[in-house]
């Protein structure tokens, strides 16, 4: 793998996981439910969706005490994920850091011995955001620079550049995070055949998702079946894509606020 390719996959790991973030909360206030209708369709289609905006209004989007969790699968995921984001963020810091005391840019370890807890907690207390996008300017190498001072005195950067061990570490890590997050989201790629049966042919229905894009469903009637949707590249199967899923869920009646 070329040191390009594990710099992309490693920041687009990182911004999959911030992106999702504040679905993952949602989720642990929620009761587990099946992946159909998709969920993200699901809060598109209601209006004013006044959890979800307490959820996104948190900032910086930190996990919380949950006394009862709703969803104890993606409390476990959101702490696992944490602990894996933070920790890789501790092994960076050790190996590249060289910021001087004070410096806003320092990813700060925990200190059991501060005496608030706060402090004590380091750069955990500022979230999994503020985590993935100093890891990201890491991986950048950002601030690796020698760096001017007003009277034109030039300064040892903050940061070294990351060792290629490191960037590959990151990756390692980065990705399995990822996809922690969207297995618990329902949005990795599997194949999840629905109860009901087609309404115009009585077909099989098979939802797909996938983490690079939108849900869709198949119907397995292909041309004997004569929903208003195209047929899929080898003509063996209609497909409701993203666009087409209100009209699928209205005709299986399904109750769409219910499930959101």
């Amino acid at each position: 793998m070329s040191y390009a390719q594990a710099v992309h996959e490693t920041v687009r790991a990182l911004r999959t996981i911030r992106g999702r973030w504040a679905d993952v909360l949602l989720a642990i206030e929620t009761p587990p439910a099946d992946h159909w209708p998709p969920r993200q369709l699901a809060h598109t289609m209601r209006e004013g969706d006044d959890e979800q905006l307490a959820v996104e209004d948190r900032a910086p989007l930190v996990l919380r005490e949950h006394p009862a969790p709703l969803n104890l699968g993606a409390l476990d995921t959101a702490r696992a994920v944490e602990q894996l984001v933070f920790d890789l963020a501790d092994t960076l810091a050790a190996a590249v850091q060289r910021t001087e005391q004070g410096d806003p840019r320092a990813w700060l370890s925990p200190n059991p011995s501060a005496p608030d807890s706060r402090r004590a907690a380091g750069s955990r207390a500022h979230g999994l955001h503020w985590a993935c996008v100093w890891i990201e300017g890491r991986v950048h190498d950002e601030d690796t620079e020698p760096e001017r001072e007003l009277d034109g005195a030039l300064t040892p950067p903050p940061y070294e550049v990351l060792p290629l061990h490191l960037l590959h570490e990151a990756r390692r890590t980065a990705r399995i995070a990822e996809a922690r997050v969207l297995r618990a989201l329902g949005l990795d790629q599997r194949e999840t055949p629905l109860p009901e049966p087609c309404p115009w042919c009585e077909g099989e229905l098979t939802l797909h998702s996938a983490p690079d894009g939108p849900p869709a469903v198949t119907c397995s009637g292909g041309r004997a079946c004569s929903a208003p949707v195209p047929l899929d590249r080898m003509e063996r199967a209609r497909v409701w894509e993203w666009d087409d899923l209100p009209e699928l869920i209205a005709a299986l009646g399904v109750d769409i606020a219910a499930a959101a």
